[in-house]
């Protein structure tokens, strides 16, 4: 891999901007989201949930992370 220097924080943002993207950035782009999904499956019932105290949203929220390690 090769080493860069720059002289400024703003040349190295600049390093990072793909401006002229082709399929195959795209394909990548795509690759990596699947292979982020792949190792994170966890995912926190959908909806809107109220709580009366935080000391309850605190045992929902195990009760979710306990359920998922279970599976595991």
């Amino acid at each position: 891999m090769p080493l860069y220097r720059y002289k400024t924080f703003k040349e190295a943002q600049e390093a990072l901007w793909h401006s002229n993207p082709d399929k195959d950035y795209y394909k990548k782009v795509a690759d990596l989201w699947n292979f982020a999904h792949a190792l994170d499956t966890f995912f926190y019932p959908r909806g809107i949930f109220k709580f009366k105290t935080i000391e309850e949203a605190n045992k929902q929220q195990t009760e979710v992370e306990l359920i998922h390690a279970k599976k595991k």
